[in-house]
Protein backbone atom coordinates (compact mmCIF):
# COMPACT_ATOMS: atom_id res chain seq x y z
CA UNK A 1 0.00 0.00 0.00
CA UNK A 2 1.31 3.48 -0.92
CA UNK A 3 1.67 6.39 1.41
CA UNK A 4 -0.72 8.23 -0.19
CA UNK A 5 -3.26 5.53 0.17
CA UNK A 6 -2.49 5.06 4.23
CA UNK A 7 -3.22 8.83 4.21
CA UNK A 8 -6.50 8.29 2.68
CA UNK A 9 -7.58 5.51 5.57
CA UNK A 10 -6.54 7.33 8.10
CA UNK A 11 -8.22 10.36 7.14
CA UNK A 12 -10.89 8.26 6.46
CA UNK A 13 -11.46 6.96 9.72
CA UNK A 14 -11.14 10.13 11.35
CA UNK A 15 -13.71 11.12 9.55
CA UNK A 16 -15.95 7.93 10.38
CA UNK A 17 -14.69 9.09 14.10
CA UNK A 18 -16.02 13.00 13.74
CA UNK A 19 -19.80 12.02 12.16
CA UNK A 20 -21.03 11.17 15.62
CA UNK A 21 -20.40 14.44 17.08
CA UNK A 22 -21.23 16.31 13.80
CA UNK A 23 -24.66 14.38 13.71
CA UNK A 24 -25.29 15.91 17.46
CA UNK A 25 -24.23 19.49 16.32
CA UNK A 26 -26.44 18.89 13.15
CA UNK A 27 -29.79 17.80 15.13
CA UNK A 28 -29.21 20.80 17.51
CA UNK A 29 -29.16 22.90 14.25
CA UNK A 30 -32.00 21.65 12.83
CA UNK A 31 -34.18 21.24 15.89
CA UNK A 32 -33.91 17.32 15.85
CA UNK A 33 -32.32 16.81 19.31
CA UNK A 34 -34.12 14.23 21.10
CA UNK A 35 -35.66 16.07 24.19
CA UNK A 36 -33.73 15.73 27.77
CA UNK A 37 -35.20 15.29 31.28
CA UNK A 38 -38.76 13.84 30.39
CA UNK A 39 -39.06 10.87 32.88
CA UNK A 40 -39.99 7.27 30.49
CA UNK A 41 -42.83 7.01 32.95
CA UNK A 42 -44.56 10.42 31.93
CA UNK A 43 -43.79 9.99 28.27
CA UNK A 44 -45.80 6.16 28.36
CA UNK A 45 -48.57 7.98 29.88
CA UNK A 46 -49.10 10.94 27.80
CA UNK A 47 -48.32 8.55 24.55
CA UNK A 48 -49.05 10.82 21.18
CA UNK A 49 -50.49 13.66 23.58
CA UNK A 50 -47.15 14.89 24.19
CA UNK A 51 -44.86 16.45 21.30
CA UNK A 52 -40.86 17.35 21.79
CA UNK A 53 -41.57 21.15 22.05
CA UNK A 54 -38.02 22.69 20.90
CA UNK A 55 -37.07 26.31 20.99
CA UNK A 56 -34.20 26.49 18.46
CA UNK A 57 -31.38 28.47 20.46
CA UNK A 58 -28.33 27.29 18.95
CA UNK A 59 -30.07 28.75 14.86
CA UNK A 60 -31.40 31.81 16.65
CA UNK A 61 -27.18 32.19 17.90
CA UNK A 62 -26.08 31.26 14.31
CA UNK A 63 -27.83 33.01 11.98
CA UNK A 64 -26.91 36.14 14.25
CA UNK A 65 -23.47 35.41 13.72
CA UNK A 66 -23.37 34.82 9.92
CA UNK A 67 -25.76 38.02 8.78
CA UNK A 68 -22.86 39.86 10.00
CA UNK A 69 -20.14 38.08 7.80
CA UNK A 70 -20.78 39.15 4.61
CA UNK A 71 -18.06 39.91 1.70
CA UNK A 72 -18.03 42.77 -0.28
CA UNK A 73 -14.36 42.48 -2.20
CA UNK A 74 -11.01 41.14 -2.61
CA UNK A 75 -8.03 43.76 -3.03
CA UNK A 76 -4.47 41.89 -4.17
CA UNK A 77 -1.65 43.38 -1.66
CA UNK A 78 -0.25 46.59 -3.36
CA UNK A 79 -3.54 47.73 -5.29
CA UNK A 80 -5.20 50.89 -3.70
CA UNK A 81 -8.66 49.22 -5.36
CA UNK A 82 -10.40 45.92 -5.15
CA UNK A 83 -9.51 43.38 -7.87
CA UNK A 84 -12.73 43.42 -10.71
CA UNK A 85 -11.34 40.14 -12.11
CA UNK A 86 -11.30 38.32 -8.44
CA UNK A 87 -14.60 39.10 -7.99
CA UNK A 88 -16.00 38.39 -10.91
CA UNK A 89 -14.97 34.57 -10.79
CA UNK A 90 -16.38 35.45 -7.25
CA UNK A 91 -19.81 36.20 -8.32
CA UNK A 92 -19.24 33.49 -11.38
CA UNK A 93 -19.06 30.75 -8.41
CA UNK A 94 -22.54 32.11 -6.51
CA UNK A 95 -19.49 33.33 -4.32
CA UNK A 96 -22.21 35.46 -1.69
CA UNK A 97 -24.61 32.49 -1.15
CA UNK A 98 -21.55 30.14 -0.95
CA UNK A 99 -19.92 31.90 1.21
CA UNK A 100 -22.81 32.11 3.49
CA UNK A 101 -23.34 28.37 3.32
CA UNK A 102 -19.92 27.75 3.99
CA UNK A 103 -20.22 30.28 7.23
CA UNK A 104 -23.25 28.51 8.67
CA UNK A 105 -21.46 24.96 8.28
CA UNK A 106 -18.81 26.31 9.87
CA UNK A 107 -20.18 28.18 12.94
CA UNK A 108 -23.08 25.21 13.13
CA UNK A 109 -20.58 22.09 12.53
CA UNK A 110 -17.76 23.72 13.91
CA UNK A 111 -16.05 23.79 10.58
CA UNK A 112 -16.71 23.80 6.60
CA UNK A 113 -13.91 23.78 3.48
CA UNK A 114 -13.69 25.66 -0.18
CA UNK A 115 -12.08 23.92 -2.55
CA UNK A 116 -10.77 25.46 -5.28
CA UNK A 117 -10.18 23.65 -8.79
CA UNK A 118 -10.59 23.78 -12.85
CA UNK A 119 -13.90 24.72 -14.20
CA UNK A 120 -15.28 23.29 -17.10
CA UNK A 121 -15.30 26.43 -19.07
CA UNK A 122 -11.75 27.94 -17.91
CA UNK A 123 -13.00 29.81 -14.80
CA UNK A 124 -11.76 28.23 -11.41
CA UNK A 125 -14.58 26.60 -10.06
CA UNK A 126 -15.08 27.46 -6.23
CA UNK A 127 -17.01 25.15 -3.93
CA UNK A 128 -18.07 24.72 -0.42
CA UNK A 129 -17.84 21.29 1.06
CA UNK A 130 -19.88 19.88 4.36
CA UNK A 131 -17.61 18.10 7.23
CA UNK A 132 -19.80 15.09 6.66
CA UNK A 133 -18.04 14.54 3.46
CA UNK A 134 -14.65 16.51 4.13
CA UNK A 135 -11.83 16.50 6.64
CA UNK A 136 -7.98 17.86 6.77
CA UNK A 137 -4.62 17.07 8.44
CA UNK A 138 -2.18 20.09 9.13
CA UNK A 139 1.62 19.85 9.07
CA UNK A 140 2.77 19.72 13.01
CA UNK A 141 5.48 22.48 11.63
CA UNK A 142 4.13 24.76 9.23
CA UNK A 143 0.36 24.70 10.47
CA UNK A 144 -0.72 24.41 6.78
CA UNK A 145 -3.14 21.95 5.21
CA UNK A 146 -0.91 18.58 4.55
CA UNK A 147 -3.57 17.08 3.10
CA UNK A 148 -7.37 17.23 2.86
CA UNK A 149 -9.92 14.38 2.07
CA UNK A 150 -13.43 15.08 0.28
CA UNK A 151 -15.58 11.70 -0.14
CA UNK A 152 -19.09 11.56 -1.82
CA UNK A 153 -21.34 8.99 -3.41
CA UNK A 154 -22.83 9.35 -7.22
CA UNK A 155 -26.02 8.65 -8.82
CA UNK A 156 -24.64 5.08 -9.73
CA UNK A 157 -24.14 4.53 -5.50
CA UNK A 158 -20.28 4.46 -6.57
CA UNK A 159 -18.22 6.04 -4.08
CA UNK A 160 -15.97 8.88 -4.50
CA UNK A 161 -12.47 9.82 -3.06
CA UNK A 162 -10.52 13.00 -3.39
CA UNK A 163 -6.98 13.63 -1.80
CA UNK A 164 -5.28 17.25 -1.73
CA UNK A 165 -1.78 17.66 -1.11
CA UNK A 166 0.57 20.50 -1.66
CA UNK A 167 1.20 20.05 -5.07
CA UNK A 168 -1.82 17.59 -6.67
CA UNK A 169 -5.31 15.54 -6.13
CA UNK A 170 -5.71 12.11 -6.23
CA UNK A 171 -8.90 10.16 -6.99
CA UNK A 172 -9.81 6.74 -6.25
CA UNK A 173 -13.53 5.05 -7.05
CA UNK A 174 -14.68 2.36 -5.05
CA UNK A 175 -17.58 0.66 -7.57
CA UNK A 176 -21.09 -0.15 -6.03
CA UNK A 177 -20.89 -3.25 -4.25
CA UNK A 178 -17.16 -3.38 -4.84
CA UNK A 179 -15.24 -3.97 -1.14
CA UNK A 180 -12.05 -2.20 -2.22
CA UNK A 181 -10.78 1.23 -4.15
CA UNK A 182 -9.49 1.30 -7.76
CA UNK A 183 -7.25 4.51 -8.55
CA UNK A 184 -9.05 6.45 -11.56
CA UNK A 185 -6.82 9.80 -11.93
CA UNK A 186 -4.48 12.29 -10.40
CA UNK A 187 -3.78 15.93 -11.00
CA UNK A 188 -0.08 17.46 -10.50
CA UNK A 189 1.02 21.64 -9.63
CA UNK A 190 3.50 23.21 -8.56
CA UNK A 191 1.33 25.47 -6.06
CA UNK A 192 2.68 23.90 -2.66
CA UNK A 193 -0.68 24.69 -1.51
CA UNK A 194 -3.57 22.14 -0.85
CA UNK A 195 -6.67 23.28 -3.02
CA UNK A 196 -8.80 22.35 0.22
CA UNK A 197 -9.18 25.28 2.65
CA UNK A 198 -10.34 24.49 5.66
CA UNK A 199 -12.91 26.89 7.43
CA UNK A 200 -12.67 26.63 10.88
CA UNK A 201 -14.95 28.22 13.81
CA UNK A 202 -12.75 28.91 17.06
CA UNK A 203 -9.63 26.94 16.47
CA UNK A 204 -7.11 26.68 19.13
CA UNK A 205 -3.32 25.81 18.51
CA UNK A 206 -3.09 22.27 19.82
CA UNK A 207 -6.72 21.80 19.30
CA UNK A 208 -8.94 20.91 21.51
CA UNK A 209 -8.23 17.14 23.74
CA UNK A 210 -10.44 14.04 23.03
CA UNK A 211 -9.95 10.93 24.71
CA UNK A 212 -6.61 9.91 23.03
CA UNK A 213 -5.40 12.36 20.94
CA UNK A 214 -5.75 16.09 20.02
CA UNK A 215 -8.48 16.60 17.05
CA UNK A 216 -6.22 18.10 14.76
CA UNK A 217 -7.40 21.81 15.40
CA UNK A 218 -11.23 21.00 14.15
CA UNK A 219 -12.69 23.60 15.74
CA UNK A 220 -15.98 23.75 18.10
CA UNK A 221 -19.58 24.41 17.24
CA UNK A 222 -20.54 28.04 18.05
CA UNK A 223 -23.11 27.13 20.00
CA UNK A 224 -21.11 24.14 22.26
CA UNK A 225 -21.24 26.13 25.19
CA UNK A 226 -25.54 26.70 25.19
CA UNK A 227 -26.38 23.23 24.53
CA UNK A 228 -27.06 21.98 28.24
CA UNK A 229 -29.67 25.41 28.71
CA UNK A 230 -31.24 24.64 25.23
CA UNK A 231 -31.99 20.90 26.65
CA UNK A 232 -33.11 22.31 29.94
CA UNK A 233 -34.67 25.09 28.42
CA UNK A 234 -36.60 22.67 25.91
CA UNK A 235 -37.85 20.52 29.05
CA UNK A 236 -38.84 23.33 31.04
CA UNK A 237 -41.56 24.50 27.93
CA UNK A 238 -41.92 20.88 27.72
CA UNK A 239 -43.30 20.67 31.09
CA UNK A 240 -45.32 23.90 31.30
CA UNK A 241 -47.33 22.25 28.64
CA UNK A 242 -48.14 18.54 30.66
CA UNK A 243 -49.09 21.25 33.35
CA UNK A 244 -51.06 22.93 31.19
CA UNK A 245 -52.59 19.91 29.70
CA UNK A 246 -53.74 18.63 33.21
CA UNK A 247 -53.67 21.54 35.36
CA UNK A 248 -54.04 24.72 33.21
CA UNK A 249 -57.37 24.30 33.48
CA UNK A 250 -59.69 23.62 36.29
CA UNK A 251 -59.82 19.66 36.93
CA UNK A 252 -63.41 18.64 37.94
CA UNK A 253 -64.71 15.96 40.21
CA UNK A 254 -68.07 14.34 40.96
CA UNK A 255 -68.84 12.35 44.05
CA UNK A 256 -72.24 9.98 44.97
CA UNK A 257 -72.37 8.68 41.69
CA UNK A 258 -71.45 4.92 40.33
CA UNK A 259 -70.72 3.24 37.06
CA UNK A 260 -74.08 2.44 35.91
CA UNK A 261 -74.42 6.28 36.23
CA UNK A 262 -72.92 6.44 33.34
CA UNK A 263 -74.62 3.86 31.00
CA UNK A 264 -77.57 4.22 29.00
CA UNK A 265 -80.43 2.01 30.77
CA UNK A 266 -82.24 1.10 28.08
CA UNK A 267 -79.10 0.14 25.05
CA UNK A 268 -76.29 -0.25 27.84
CA UNK A 269 -73.99 1.81 25.91
CA UNK A 270 -71.49 4.58 27.46
CA UNK A 271 -73.29 8.06 27.59
CA UNK A 272 -72.06 11.30 25.82
CA UNK A 273 -72.93 13.34 28.89
CA UNK A 274 -70.11 13.18 30.42
CA UNK A 275 -66.85 14.80 28.36
CA UNK A 276 -63.33 16.09 28.09
CA UNK A 277 -64.44 18.91 26.02
CA UNK A 278 -63.80 22.16 27.67
CA UNK A 279 -66.87 23.93 28.48
CA UNK A 280 -69.22 20.81 28.00
CA UNK A 281 -72.12 20.53 31.08
CA UNK A 282 -72.55 17.36 33.31
CA UNK A 283 -75.66 16.37 34.35
CA UNK A 284 -77.05 13.57 35.96
CA UNK A 285 -80.42 12.34 37.71
CA UNK A 286 -78.85 11.16 40.76
CA UNK A 287 -79.92 13.58 43.27
CA UNK A 288 -76.53 12.38 45.59
CA UNK A 289 -74.43 13.43 43.09
CA UNK A 290 -72.71 16.30 43.86
CA UNK A 291 -69.78 18.38 41.52
CA UNK A 292 -66.87 20.37 41.96
CA UNK A 293 -63.53 21.75 40.58
CA UNK A 294 -60.00 21.70 41.50
CA UNK A 295 -57.92 25.39 41.46
CA UNK A 296 -56.21 25.68 38.14
CA UNK A 297 -52.47 26.03 37.86
CA UNK A 298 -50.36 29.17 37.86
CA UNK A 299 -47.63 28.74 35.45
CA UNK A 300 -45.40 31.82 35.99
CA UNK A 301 -43.19 29.97 37.28
CA UNK A 302 -42.22 28.55 34.53
CA UNK A 303 -42.50 31.68 32.57
CA UNK A 304 -39.61 32.61 34.54
CA UNK A 305 -37.66 29.78 34.24
CA UNK A 306 -37.50 30.00 30.87
CA UNK A 307 -36.83 33.86 30.77
CA UNK A 308 -33.50 33.15 33.16
CA UNK A 309 -32.08 29.90 30.60
CA UNK A 310 -32.55 32.55 28.05
CA UNK A 311 -30.93 34.94 29.49
CA UNK A 312 -28.00 32.90 30.34
CA UNK A 313 -28.14 31.48 26.66
CA UNK A 314 -27.88 35.36 25.26
CA UNK A 315 -24.79 35.89 27.59
CA UNK A 316 -22.61 32.96 26.36
CA UNK A 317 -23.52 33.82 22.70
CA UNK A 318 -23.11 37.72 23.44
CA UNK A 319 -26.28 38.47 22.18
CA UNK A 320 -28.36 42.14 23.13
CA UNK A 321 -31.22 41.75 25.12
CA UNK A 322 -33.37 43.58 22.47
CA UNK A 323 -32.84 40.70 20.57
CA UNK A 324 -35.07 38.44 23.06
CA UNK A 325 -37.95 41.41 23.52
CA UNK A 326 -39.18 39.45 26.91
CA UNK A 327 -35.90 39.55 28.35
CA UNK A 328 -34.87 43.67 28.23
CA UNK A 329 -35.97 46.71 26.86
CA UNK A 330 -35.81 47.90 23.59
CA UNK A 331 -32.73 50.49 23.20
CA UNK A 332 -33.55 53.65 23.16
CA UNK A 333 -31.75 55.22 20.86
CA UNK A 334 -29.04 54.39 17.91
CA UNK A 335 -26.14 54.90 20.04
CA UNK A 336 -27.83 52.74 22.58
CA UNK A 337 -28.15 49.94 19.66
CA UNK A 338 -24.67 50.15 19.45
CA UNK A 339 -23.71 50.38 22.99
CA UNK A 340 -25.52 47.18 23.52
CA UNK A 341 -24.09 45.67 20.35
CA UNK A 342 -20.50 46.01 21.57
CA UNK A 343 -19.39 42.33 22.57
CA UNK A 344 -21.61 40.40 20.00
CA UNK A 345 -19.70 43.23 16.98
CA UNK A 346 -16.37 42.17 18.41
CA UNK A 347 -16.93 38.83 18.21
CA UNK A 348 -17.93 38.90 15.04
CA UNK A 349 -14.89 41.12 13.43
CA UNK A 350 -12.49 38.18 14.95
CA UNK A 351 -14.70 35.94 13.10
CA UNK A 352 -13.55 38.29 10.12
CA UNK A 353 -10.38 38.13 10.55
CA UNK A 354 -10.25 34.19 10.71
CA UNK A 355 -12.60 33.57 8.00
CA UNK A 356 -11.01 36.38 5.79
CA UNK A 357 -7.09 34.77 6.19
CA UNK A 358 -8.64 31.24 4.59
CA UNK A 359 -11.13 32.91 1.58
CA UNK A 360 -7.44 34.72 0.91
CA UNK A 361 -6.24 31.76 0.41
CA UNK A 362 -9.10 30.69 -1.64
CA UNK A 363 -8.22 33.59 -3.51
CA UNK A 364 -4.58 33.21 -3.96
CA UNK A 365 -5.43 29.36 -5.45
CA UNK A 366 -7.54 30.88 -7.61
CA UNK A 367 -5.20 33.49 -9.19
CA UNK A 368 -2.26 30.13 -9.37
CA UNK A 369 -5.19 28.36 -11.23
CA UNK A 370 -4.98 31.15 -14.00
CA UNK A 371 -1.35 30.55 -14.06
CA UNK A 372 -0.09 33.28 -11.84
CA UNK A 373 2.82 32.72 -10.28
CA UNK A 374 2.76 32.64 -6.56
CA UNK A 375 4.01 36.16 -5.39
CA UNK A 376 4.48 38.65 -2.47
CA UNK A 377 1.87 40.38 -3.64
CA UNK A 378 -0.56 37.09 -3.78
CA UNK A 379 0.03 36.36 0.00
CA UNK A 380 -1.30 40.03 0.60
CA UNK A 381 -4.64 39.12 -0.64
CA UNK A 382 -7.34 41.15 1.67
CA UNK A 383 -11.23 40.60 2.28
CA UNK A 384 -13.74 43.54 2.34
CA UNK A 385 -16.07 42.90 4.92
CA UNK A 386 -19.16 44.54 5.45
CA UNK A 387 -19.54 46.23 8.41
CA UNK A 388 -20.72 44.02 11.49
CA UNK A 389 -22.23 46.56 13.47
CA UNK A 390 -26.26 47.42 12.61
CA UNK A 391 -25.63 50.51 10.54
CA UNK A 392 -26.43 54.10 11.87
CA UNK A 393 -26.64 55.90 8.28
CA UNK A 394 -27.26 59.47 9.63
CA UNK A 395 -24.71 59.82 12.34
CA UNK A 396 -21.74 57.81 9.78
CA UNK A 397 -22.78 59.41 7.05
CA UNK A 398 -22.27 62.99 8.85
CA UNK A 399 -19.02 61.96 10.55
CA UNK A 400 -17.74 60.99 7.13
CA UNK A 401 -18.53 64.10 5.41
CA UNK A 402 -16.94 65.86 7.99
CA UNK A 403 -13.69 64.27 7.42
CA UNK A 404 -14.19 64.45 3.70
CA UNK A 405 -14.40 68.81 3.86
CA UNK A 406 -11.47 69.02 6.68
CA UNK A 407 -8.75 69.62 4.94
CA UNK A 408 -4.95 69.11 6.70
CA UNK A 409 -1.78 71.77 6.57
CA UNK A 410 -1.72 71.34 2.81
CA UNK A 411 -5.12 71.99 1.84
CA UNK A 412 -6.09 68.62 1.42
CA UNK A 413 -9.20 66.87 2.37
CA UNK A 414 -8.21 64.02 5.62
CA UNK A 415 -10.19 61.60 3.81
CA UNK A 416 -9.95 60.85 0.19
CA UNK A 417 -13.65 60.34 -1.36
CA UNK A 418 -12.49 57.06 -2.40
CA UNK A 419 -12.20 55.77 0.74
CA UNK A 420 -15.31 57.48 2.40
CA UNK A 421 -17.56 55.48 -0.23
CA UNK A 422 -15.92 52.27 0.93
CA UNK A 423 -16.01 53.69 4.73
CA UNK A 424 -19.73 53.90 3.94
CA UNK A 425 -20.32 50.04 2.42
CA UNK A 426 -20.73 50.79 -1.20
CA UNK A 427 -19.79 47.55 -3.12
CA UNK A 428 -16.36 47.63 -6.08
CA UNK A 429 -19.24 48.15 -8.05
CA UNK A 430 -20.90 50.72 -7.00
CA UNK A 431 -17.48 52.80 -6.89
CA UNK A 432 -16.79 52.08 -9.45
CA UNK A 433 -19.79 53.90 -11.11
CA UNK A 434 -19.63 56.81 -8.94
CA UNK A 435 -16.05 57.22 -10.16
CA UNK A 436 -17.67 57.14 -13.54
CA UNK A 437 -19.84 59.84 -12.53
CA UNK A 438 -17.13 62.22 -11.35
CA UNK A 439 -15.49 61.70 -14.71
CA UNK A 440 -18.34 62.08 -16.70
CA UNK A 441 -19.22 65.30 -13.94
CA UNK A 442 -15.82 67.21 -15.01
CA UNK A 443 -16.11 66.81 -18.10
CA UNK A 444 -19.65 68.39 -18.27
CA UNK A 445 -19.79 71.80 -20.16
CA UNK A 446 -23.05 73.01 -17.47
CA UNK A 447 -21.04 72.17 -14.55
CA UNK A 448 -17.61 73.27 -15.42
CA UNK A 449 -19.63 76.76 -16.02
CA UNK A 450 -20.90 76.59 -12.64
CA UNK A 451 -17.80 75.86 -10.82
CA UNK A 452 -16.36 78.40 -12.54
CA UNK A 453 -18.61 80.76 -11.79
CA UNK A 454 -18.78 79.52 -8.02
CA UNK A 455 -15.03 80.08 -8.10
CA UNK A 456 -14.77 83.21 -9.30
CA UNK A 457 -17.99 84.41 -6.67
CA UNK A 458 -15.33 83.13 -4.53
CA UNK A 459 -12.23 85.18 -5.42
CA UNK A 460 -13.85 88.39 -6.02
CA UNK A 461 -14.95 88.44 -2.39
CA UNK A 462 -18.79 88.59 -3.33
CA UNK A 463 -21.39 86.92 -0.64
Amino acid sequence: MSELEDVRDRLMSSLRRETPQLKRNDDYFEGEQPLKFLAPEIEQQLGSRIAELVVNLPRFGVDAYEQRLDIEGFRIGGSETYDDELWAIWQHNDGTLMSQQAHRESLALARAYAIVGEGDDGIPLITAESPFEAIHEDDPRTHEVKYGLKTWQDEDKNRWIDLFYPNGRTTWVRKYKSSSWTFDSEEKNDFNLCRMVPLVNDPRVLGRYRPGKFDQRLGRSLFHDIIPLTDALNKNMTDMMVSAEFHAMPRRWATGLKEDDFLDEATGKQLDTFSLIAGRLWGVENEKASFGQFSEADLNNFHSTSKLITQYASMLLALPSHYLPFTGDNPASADAIRSSETQLVKRAERKQTVLGARWERVQRLVLMTQGVPDSPELRQIETKWAEASTPTVAQKADATVKLVTASDSRGRSVLPIQQAREDLGYTAEQQARMSDWDVENASDPQIVAANRGLANIANSGIG
